[in-house]
Formats: C-alpha cells, structure tokens, sequence
C-alpha cells in the first residue's frame, strides 16, 4: 500500500496548506475514500470522493497531509454516486 499506510477511519485530510479537504472514511482501490459528510455542495452532493494516493505527502498524528493545497486537491479527487440516474 505504500503511501496509504497508517490512513484509518476518521482521519482529517488536509491540503498542503493545511485547509480541510475531507474526512477518511475508508481505503478503497488504492484510494482515500472520503465521507460523505464532506462531498460538498449541488451536483456533488451524496457522492463519496476519492483522493488518490499519489497525492499522500505523510502522514502527521491523526492527519493525512496531501502534497497539493486544499483547492488544488480537490481538482484532482474523483467521485462515485453509487447508484445510476434515472432518465
């Protein structure tokens, strides 16, 4: 797992720059997966969020610092609704 090591449940993830880009709800495929609680706003609303590991810069006591500030960090996460649109 590498990078991913030592990332449990309940850890804040925060940009380089120290500003909260999410809470650890799992490791998943290789990825942080994100709670829901912190999938954001509109369309992105109800989607869990994956942070890839290749982000991980440490890990700081009960942190996740990422390599990228918050906002770019963002940019990069990947989501997952779970369940299909009706059309």
């Amino acid at each position: 797992m590498g990078k991913l090591d030592g990332v449990k449940a309940h850890m804040e993830v925060i940009g380089a720059d120290g500003v909260h880009v999410g809470t650890v709800d799992k490791i998943e495929g290789g990825r942080i997966k994100l709670t829901k609680a912190d999938s954001g706003e509109g369309h992105h609303a109800g989607h869990h969020h994956y942070v890839s590991a290749d982000l991980v810069a440490e890990i700081e006591g009960s942190k996740v610092r990422l390599s990228a500030n918050g906002d770019v960090a963002v940019l990069h996460e990947t989501e997952f609704g779970g369940e299909e649109a009706d059309d």
